[in-house]
Formats: structure tokens, C-alpha cells, sequence
């Protein structure tokens, strides 16, 4: 759709500010357009906001702007052709997708095919800073930690040359090695940017599973809903467009190591299924009935002090020892 009056334009220019604090806002809605760009600004972002897909491809080939949040029924190029778009010419570019039509299999086909969040119109203001502050941390951790994750992926001795030489890291360094052979559930903690997802790839790279699958989930990206099918799976009609079964990440990593990183974000219904699935080593799909076994050892990351007794949402004190 083009402005009230006039061409596809841009209705902010791009600041030359740091790149973490920018994005593109994509809305052939006006009123939406420029309520979420009010909303963005005052929660400090530099804004550039565009009224077509093809506007959009436009500012990020000038500007290469790190964040996109873009709505997906638009006329002329629709946001699905532009996701498909934006990945293909910017691979490093995150993407969010707002859109008033959402049903919870639009929505993980969208996390399968790399969107970093999916919000359903009416957007909230305080959970859209929320999860725009969780998109630029994991930008920020992915820059900070890609060149450590190439090499520890490699597994060896590579791994203690490149976490560094001091006291703290052999430590850390003694501990994988001595979990590493064991089949033991691992619970790593440590604030953001320390290297918590490393340590989980050295564990397993240095472990009997090895050769098997290592699956990572961000249990923070994920809302509870899509968060269970992404574990767990889902039987085909076990939701609305649900046309077909979908495998969850659980029986992917069967053989291997799966790392549920963010652990303390996941609700307390969640919660109880996890610790089913630790207890018995099995679990259903959402919507199924047939008990599926796996054997997967489990890795989970925190930043949170999941004992903490005023945190929210509680965490399982049952399952944090099993953890």
C-alpha cells in the first residue's frame, strides 16, 4: 500500500548512532505504522519505518539495519516473500514478525525458518521491548562468542587454547572434561556473554554422544505454547493449521545432546513436562496419544538463580535437582 497521498516513502532517516539500537519497521497500516514507531523511539530505538515490502528491501540494501519487525499481510510483496527476501541478501539481519492473522503453526514455521520472534497484533508495548531486548542480546552474543563457537566445535584440545589460560577457565575447563564422559544432566550458569552455550558444545563434543546430534532451543524465544510443540512436537490437528506432524526438538536430539538454553524462562506448566520427560525418559506429542522413549542427556543454560523462592515463574525445586 503506498502513503496517504503520495509513493512508498521512508518516514525516519537512519541515524549514523550504534547499530544495536536500530530498525526498520515494516506496516502498510499508517495508524499501526506510526503508533509502533512512537512506541519504539520512546523506548529509545532509531526508527526508520516503511509501507511495503519493497521499501523495506530498499532501506536495509542502503542502511543495513540489524533488526526488522515486519507485518506479513501486506499488499504487493507480502512479509513472507520479504522474510524469504531479507534472508536470501541479509543472512544477519533479525527479524520479527507482527501480524493480526497468527495461529500457532504459522508461528513455528516462522522459528523453523529463522525469524528470531513472532508477535500477534495488538502488540503490547512493554512485551515488545521485552523481546526486542532479547533479540539485540543474542545479536550481541552471537558477534561476541562466533569466532569461540567455530573453533570448540571442533572439539580436542582446541578448546582449552582458545577459552583462554587462566585459573577460572582450567577449572571450567576440569569440569567438562569430568562430566563430558558421564551420561549426567549438566546444569550451567553464568550472566550473559560468558560462553555458557561453549561449555554445553564442549561437553558434548568431548563426550561418548559426540557423533550424535547437538540441538540447541532458547526457551526465552519462545512463548509457553510454541515453546511445548518445540520440545515435544505435535500430532497432526493438535492445533489450528497444524496439517502435518511435527517432530519436536526431544526426539531430534535422540542419540545426541540436546541444550535447553534459558532454562529458567520456561512456565511452570512446561516445567512439569520437562521433568517427566528427565524422570521417565518419554513424553507425548501435543494433541497425541502414543508414548514416545528417547535417550537424550540434557544440557540446560541459566543466567537466573532458579532457587531463588521470590522469582517469577517459580522454578521446580524437583526438577532443578534433576537438572
Amino acid at each position: 500500500m503506498t502513503e496517504r497521498g503520495g509513493s512508498p516513502t521512508m518516514e525516519a532517516e537512519v541515524s549514523m548512532a550504534s547499530a544495536k539500537q536500530r530498525i526498520l519497521l515494516v506496516d502498510d497500516d499508517e495508524d499501526i505504522r506510526l503508533s509502533m514507531r512512537a512506541v519504539l523511539r520512546r523506548a529509545g530505538y532509531l526508527v526508520t519505518a516503511v509501507s511495503s515490502g519493497e521499501a523495506a528491501l530498499q532501506a536495509e540494501r542502503e542502511h543495513n539495519i540489524p533488526v526488522v519487525i515486519t507485518d506479513l499481510r501486506m499488499p504487493g510483496m507480502s512479509g513472507d516473500e520479504l522474510i524469504v527476501r531479507l534472508r536470501e541478501e541479509h543472512p544477519d539481519v533479525s527479524i520479527v514478525v507482527m501480524t493480526g492473522y497468527g495461529n500457532i503453526g504459522h508461528a513455528v514455521d516462522m522459528l523453523h525458518a529463522g525469524v528470531a520472534d513472532y508477535l500477534t497484533k495488538p502488540v503490547d508495548p512493554k512485551e515488545l521491548a521485552f523481546r526486542l531486548e532479547r533479540v539485540f542480546a543474542t545479536r550481541a552474543l552471537h558477534t561476541e562468542n562466533e569466532a569461540l563457537r567455530q573453533e570448540i566445535s571442533k572439539g580436542g584440545s582446541g578448546g582449552r587454547e582458545i577459552l583462554g589460560e587462566s585459573p577460572e577457565i582450567h577449572r571450567v575447563l576440569n569440569l567438562v572434561d569430568r562430566v563430558a564422559d558421564t551420561d549426567a544432566t549438566v546444569l550451567v550458569t553464568g550472566e550473559s556473554g560468558v560462553g555458557k552455550e561453549l561449555v554445553a558444545q564442549a561437553i558434548h563434543d568431548r563426550s561418548p554422544r559426540a557423533k550424535g546430534p547437538f540441538i540447541k532451543v532458547s526457551c526465552a524465544a519462545l512463548p509457553e505454547t510454541l515453546l511445548e510443540v518445540e520440545l515435544f512436537g505435535a500430532e497432526e490437528g493438535a492445533y489450528t493449521d497444524a496439517r502435518k506432524q511435527r517432530i519436536g526438538r526431544f526426539e531430534l536430539a535422540s542419540g545426541g545432546t540436546l541444550l535447553l538454553d534459558e532454562i529458567g524462562d520456561i512456565s511452570p506448566a512446561v516445567q512439569i513436562k520437562l521433568l517427566r520427560v528427565l524422570q521417565e525418559r518419554e513424553f507425548e506429542r501435543v494433541g497425541g496419544t502414543e508414548t514416545i522413549k528417547v535417550d537424550v542427556r540434557l544440557i540446560s543454560a541459566t543466567n537466573q538463580d532458579l532457587r531463588d523462592p521470590a522469582r517469577t515463574p517459580p522454578f521446580r525445586e524437583d526438577l532443578y535437582y534433576r537438572l
